[in-house]
C-alpha cells in the first residue's frame, strides 16, 4: 500500500511532509529485517495498520505548536512517529521499556530528519516530566496504564480540550472503560478513515485532574 493513503485523509502536507512518510515503507522493512519491531505479515500493511492508525489521533486532536506529548510502550515508534511527522512544531518524547526499539525510533527519527523526536528506554512509571497530552497504542488495560500516567499531565491545558490520554485501542472496550471508573470520550476512527482496518478501532480520550 502506498503512502498516498496519507495524503488521501491529510491534504494539508507540505512536499516535506509527503516525502517523510513516503521513506517510512523502506526505513520500516529495513529495520524490520534486523529488529522484528512490526510483524512480518503485516509490512506490506504499514500506511494503513500503523501509519493511519497512529494518525488516527490527530482526527480527534490537533497540536498546538509547542506542545508537548508523551508516548508510552511506542514500540518502533508509533503512533509517535506519524504524529511528529503531522505536527513538527510539537515535541515528542517516545518511550519503550525495550532498548532495542528504541534504537529503530532513534535510528528512524535521524533517517527523516526529525527533531522533534526524543526517544528513550525508559519505564513509563519513571517519568518525571509533564505534559499536555500522553498518546499510546493498546500497551495495557486502561485501568493500569491511567496508574502509570496519571500525575504526568501539565495542570494548565493549552487546547480546548482538557489535558489527557489519547489512547489507540480497537474491539469492544465496555468492561474495561468501566474498570477505569473515570469520566471518557470515545471516537469510533470508522467515522473518519473509510477502510475495513478501521471498523472497530477507537480512540479514547480520558481527561486528567
Amino acid at each position: 500500500m502506498h503512502s498516498a493513503i496519507i495524503q488521501h485523509y491529510f491534504s494539508e502536507l507540505t512536499a516535506n511532509q509527503q516525502k517523510q512518510f513516503e521513506a517510512l515503507y523502506d526505513l520500516y522493512a529495513d529495520w524490520n529485517e534486523k529488529i522484528n519491531v512490526i510483524s512480518r505479515k503485516d509490512i506490506d500493511n504499514l500506511y494503513i495498520n500503523h501509519v493511519l492508525h497512529s494518525l488516527g489521533i490527530a482526527k480527534v486532536q490537533t497540536f498546538l505548536p509547542d506542545s508537548s506529548i508523551l508516548d508510552v510502550g511506542t514500540g518502533g515508534g508509533f503512533p509517535g512517529i506519524p504524529l511528529a511527522i503531522l505536527f513538527p512544531e510539537v515535541q515528542f518524547h517516545l518511550v519503550d521499556s525495550i532498548g532495542k526499539k528504541i534504537t529503530v525510533v532513534k535510528e528512524v527519527s535521524q533517517a527523516l530528519g526529525l527533531k522533534n523526536v526524543k526517544a528513550e528506554q525508559i519505564r513509563a512509571e519513571q517519568i518525571n516530566h509533564q505534559y499536555d497530552f500522553i498518546v499510546s497504542r493498546a500497551v495495557t488495560r486502561l485501568k493500569e496504564f491511567y496508574g502509570w500516567i496519571h500525575r504526568k499531565t501539565k495542570k494548565q491545558n493549552r487546547h480546548e480540550r482538557d489535558n489527557g490520554i489519547l489512547y489507540l485501542k480497537g474491539g469492544d472496550l465496555d468492561e474495561e472503560l468501566n474498570e477505569l471508573k473515570r469520566p471518557y470520550q470515545v471516537y469510533d476512527l470508522s467515522e473518519y478513515f473509510k477502510e475495513d482496518f478501521f471498523e472497530t478501532k477507537k480512540v479514547v480520550f480520558v481527561p486528567l485532574p
